[in-house]
């Protein structure tokens, strides 16, 4: 007898996922403020690794990788072609790269991935925490069961691999030891939000922006607070505040539809981590 398939709610509808043409707008948007990217806060020189979503490449980080240059970092892009899944040699191809800018550089990495490059971030801060310095990451599912995103088909197809084979949301629950952002947003079309908060309370946090998923990491609110989690001085990780203007900008994690189910994923009943208010 075969087991019941496991329920589990629903990938982002039609609506969201038509919405996803916001991206065009996104990048735009991004590109027309490049004479404003000064007002973003300026780092420290320290080495950032930048992995791509599935089935995209280092021409995706692009943007992401100048506006972070030119705020004084040192970033870097994966080096690995398209994202084709977890094929073999992948994530210990993603170490390799780590260890090298450590190496180089002299000094610990921050990581950021988008979508499914936020898990292969979250899972080289947790195997070499010694090497990450900040593991940020922008819309992925590190949370809840892979169909709760409209790209698991395309997974499939890109890596060759049937996700009900494998127990993908079990490990990728935990978080990191080091610091960690998870920037998501609730209209995202593509993965469910919920697969996207982060439940751990210490040297950790949600950032919400409305965005598209395919735009989000160009998206001018999601640079902004990446520069802003970025600039932070080492060893003295503070929560993201939403003072002044940002309030205006940044949705309040506890005020959004997560608050409305607060046991989505094994979530504590509290909520999800939020930004200092």
């Amino acid at each position: 007898m075969m087991a019941p398939t496991p329920q589990h709610p629903p990938a982002p509808g039609l609506m969201l996922q038509l919405l996803e043409v916001r991206a065009l707008w996104e990048h735009c948007a991004t590109l027309a403020m490049r004479p404003v990217w000064s007002m973003a806060p300026r780092g420290d020189g320290h080495p950032v690794l930048v992995l791509p979503g599935l089935a995209a490449g280092d021409a995706t980080t692009l943007l992401m990788r100048r506006f972070l240059r030119s705020r004084g970092y040192a970033p870097s892009g994966w080096g690995q072609g398209l994202n084709l899944g977890l094929r073999e040699g992948v994530i210990e191809r993603a170490h390799e790269k780590l260890r090298a800018l450590y190496k180089q550089h002299g000094r610990a990495v921050s990581v950021i991935g988008w979508s499914l490059g936020g898990l292969y971030a979250r899972e080289l801060a947790k195997h070499s925490p010694e090497m990450v310095r900040l593991c940020i990451s922008l819309g992925s599912p590190f949370t809840g069961h892979p169909r709760e995103t409209n790209a698991w088909r395309l997974y499939e197809l890109a890596s060759g691999h049937k996700i009900d084979r494998h127990d993908f949301h079990g490990p990728l629950r935990a978080a990191p030891p080091t610091p960690t952002t998870s920037i998501w947003s609730a209209s995202d079309g593509v993965v469910a939000w919920r697969c996207s908060v982060e439940t751990r309370r210490i040297l950790a946090e949600n950032i919400v922006v409305s965005s598209s998923h395919v735009g989000l990491g160009a998206h001018p609110a999601a640079l902004y607070a990446i520069a802003d989690r970025l600039a932070q001085p080492e060893g003295q990780w503070e929560p993201f505040h939403r003072d002044g203007w940002r309030s205006l900008v940044y949705c309040d994690p506890m005020n959004k539809q997560a608050r409305r189910e607060p046991h989505a994923h094994g979530a504590p009943q509290h909520g999800p981590a939020s930004e200092r208010s």
